[in-house]
């Protein structure tokens, strides 16, 4: 946890300085000393993960485990890139390690094949910050139930085709410091000059490191939007139509135990259909929000697509360990299509 980083108070070495310079120079010391003492847990070492990994690694964490039970599959080795071709059947937590540990031999990487599912509630508290990926809503919901309780931060994202979103939950109340330009008085010497010569400058050659406070629900209540209520109607047009597709895909993945998959394309488009229609009605929302043609656009994990939301996801994770830069506030939702993401909050306000 945070408070715990802070006590330690990790040193830097001369070599991690040198490693970290850039980086040191960019968000100052203190945050990389914080990133420093930093353990996160990342699970599924699908595209998506694999991307995070590699960002978390290279920006310097002090350990990083990579929890994935499945076995190394053809689809795998397009997807990502830390596991190698000649790695097919093998663990893709255990295979992807020396890659991901090649990348910062500071960094502590550890490879553990467990099942997510299996893990005592214990495990997850042992970390940091939480990350999870390829998992199923259920199980996200009590992990990042069991972090909020614990002052844990906890992420969660996924890639379908073109689309992609991330998730965070950083507790009711979450500590960071923001560099902002220098606003600085500058009176007039003529005090006849009025008001507007009285007025505070910002001077954009000085700047100042400002406190602020972001706080954050979970990811359960975020999910349980009332969608009857007035207020929630009114803001409707301005609602993602990617927050929509995100019930969608996840309750396929219950439904299913899997993501839709190529090679049962017309069975699964048909079943994403059916799902889009008994969403949209268990949310009281009007069923025209997802057209058809999005079933067209939600299977495999593209790698651009990994891309970009593992550099938002490894970023927004970053933000939150060294506690500079606000996060996201708490859904990041991309589409490769248009090749644009949208922030946006759901939950209580």
């Amino acid at each position: 946890m945070i408070d715990m980083i802070e006590k330690e108070d990790p040193i830097i070495s001369e070599e991690e300085a040198a490693q970290y310079d850039r980086q040191i120079r960019l968000w100052g010391l203190d945050a990389q000393k914080r990133l420093r003492g930093s353990k996160v847990l990342l699970a599924g070492l699908g595209g998506l993960g694999a991307e995070v990994a590699k960002n978390l690694i290279l920006a310097g964490v002090k350990k990083i485990t990579l929890l994935d039970h499945e076995q190394v599959s053809e689809e795998s080795c397009r997807a990502q890139f830390l596991v190698p071709v000649t790695d097919q059947g093998k663990n893709r937590a255990e295979a992807s390690k020396e890659r991901a540990q090649n990348l910062n031999p500071m960094v502590e990487v550890h490879a553990d094949s467990g099942r997510i599912e299996d893990k005592a509630d214990d495990f997850f508290l042992s970390f940091d910050a939480v990350c999870l990926t390829g998992c199923s809503k259920d199980l996200m919901v009590r992990v990042d139930q069991l972090c909020s309780q614990n002052k844990t931060m906890f992420f969660s994202g996924d890639v379908y085709g073109y689309y992609g979103y991330m998730f965070c939950n950083l507790g009711p109340e979450h500590n960071y410091v923001e560099e902002k330009p220098k606003v600085v008085a500058k009176p007039s010497e003529n005090t006849n000059d009025g008001p507007e010569a009285k007025k505070a400058k910002i001077d954009a050659n000085e700047t100042t490191m400002v406190k602020k406070t972001m706080s954050f629900c979970t990811l359960k209540e975020a999910l349980e939007v009332d969608w009857t209520t007035e207020k929630a109607k009114a803001g409707l047009k301005k609602t993602p139509v990617d927050y929509f597709l995100l019930h969608v895909l996840l309750k396929f993945r219950t439904d299913k135990g899997r993501d839709p998959d190529p090679q049962s394309f017309a069975e699964d488009s048909e079943l994403l259909k059916q799902i889009r229609d008994d969403v949209l009605e268990a949310l009281a929302v009007r069923g025209d929000l997802l057209n058809d043609d999005f079933v067209s656009f939600c299977f495999s994990e593209l790698s651009p697509v990994c891309a970009v939301l593992g550099g938002v996801l490894g970023q927004d994770i970053v933000k939150a360990l060294s506690k500079r830069d606000p996060p996201h506030k708490n859904f990041f939702f991309f589409d490769g299509r248009k090749g644009n993401g949208v922030v946006d909050y759901f939950g209580p306000n």
